[in-house]
């Protein structure tokens, strides 16, 4: 599963054997989340407080156009 950056212990990634829609993984100790990234939507939260959620959308928001263009790269989608 590779790992796309770590930000404030927050851990951002990928499955290797992921699906579309584009979205990432995020974990921090025993609480996970996955959002959408083209249109940063939750999809599933466990364990996240809704302050820790806010930052994590923030983050993607910030970071969309990298997060997307390295899931082009590693699942070979690049066009």
């Amino acid at each position: 599963m590779p790992t796309l950056f770590i930000l404030l212990g927050y851990r951002f990634f990928f499955w290797s054997n992921d699906h579309k829609p584009i979205h990432v993984h995020i974990s921090k100790g025993d609480a996970e989340a996955k959002y959408n990234v083209e249109n940063v939507e939750l999809v599933e939260n466990f364990g996240f407080k809704r302050n820790e959620l806010r930052l994590i959308e923030s983050i993607i928001e910030e970071n969309r156009e990298i997060i997307i263009e390295r899931w082009k790269e590693f699942f070979n989608t690049k066009k």
